[in-house]
């Protein structure tokens, strides 16, 4: 077992790479499951009892650039990044930075549509989400 390579690491682990494994991997990987692709965002939801605090890893992104919306118990972070007039102007000998977008959602139950709050500060989106108060699905019928 000791000898076995996983293929993504095969090419390395015999010296040699195959030409189409970086398009085979930028293919099959989703820029919102990768956590090594730039547009993904890293996110954490934490329940604390009364409420959902949900926090986002959003350095250089402004807060026009990011929806935040709460549909049906889904809530959905959108980050739609785009250079300045300014920036494009410049003469890049190397640029690693770019224009990009990304979604991630989480679903809660029971959150409240009243109550929502959002800050950004430092690079991190806190979303805070009230939950409401479970109501009662079922009704019981006297019969006459």
């Amino acid at each position: 077992m000791a000898s076995m390579v996983p293929y993504d690491r095969y090419g390395r682990a015999i010296g040699r790479s195959f030409p189409f494994d970086s398009f085979f991997d930028d293919f099959f990987t989703s820029p919102l499951v990768s956590a090594s692709s730039d547009a993904a965002f890293k996110m954490d939801v934490v329940d604390e009892g009364e409420a959902y605090v949900v926090s986002a890893q959003l350095a250089g992104v402004n807060r026009d650039e990011i929806d935040i919306e709460l549909n049906e118990g889904r809530l959905s972070i959108s980050v739609d990044k785009k250079e300045t007039e300014e920036d494009k102007d410049k003469n890049y000998l190397h640029k690693e930075t770019r224009e990009w977008s990304a979604t991630r959602g989480v679903y809660l139950k029971d959150a409240a549509t009243e109550g929502l709050s959002a800050k950004l500060e430092n690079g991190v989106l806190v979303v805070n989400v009230p939950k409401q108060v479970e109501k009662n699905n079922v009704t019981k019928i006297a019969i006459d």
